[in-house]
């Protein structure tokens, strides 16, 4: 049975700016979007407010789904990555959480498309994606008769 992993990504926007998380993997400083696996018991647009909040210590829920991505990394590992966007009153501190996380830049989509350190392909496909205006309501991908919600029987 094909079993790829999920993920979420936000794309979170202010002041012209992109926040991007720095990680060090194998000595090298890397730039993702924040982002992390789906875990049990919660749903997309969680594990999306839950790694943001982890990553960057932002607390915000994604306002808007932009895409959902089917890709395979270079070691082969398979990823369905759904992408989020939050769009913030203006760029704020970041206190990041998760001691993977080395710091949190804000930056031009400039700066993030000609980077040479993106953790993946798919941080500047992430930026491309919000600049063509793409943006979905989150019930696109709405949980169903989910079991952890209030007022399901």
């Amino acid at each position: 049975m094909f079993r790829p992993h999920v993920t979420v990504a936000c794309v979170v926007h202010a002041d012209d700016k992109f926040l991007i998380v720095e990680e060090t993997i194998n000595g090298k400083a890397l730039w993702n979007q924040p982002a992390g696996h789906l875990e049990a018991n919660e749903t997309l647009a969680d594990a999306a407010a839950r790694e943001l909040w982890e990553e960057t210590g932002i607390q915000a829920r994604p306002q808007h789904f932009i895409r959902m991505h089917h890709w395979i990394a270079p070691d082969n590992t398979p990823f369905l990555r759904f992408l989020f966007s939050i769009e913030l009153n203006q760029a704020c501190a970041t206190e990041p959480h998760d001691d993977d996380i080395d710091r949190c830049r804000w930056l031009s989509a400039e700066e993030i498309l000609s980077a040479p350190n993106l953790r993946s392909p798919l941080v500047a496909e992430s930026i491309r994606c919000w600049q063509s205006g793409e943006r979905y309501p989150l019930a696109l991908i709405g949980a169903f008769n989910w079991p952890f919600t209030e007022g399901v029987k």
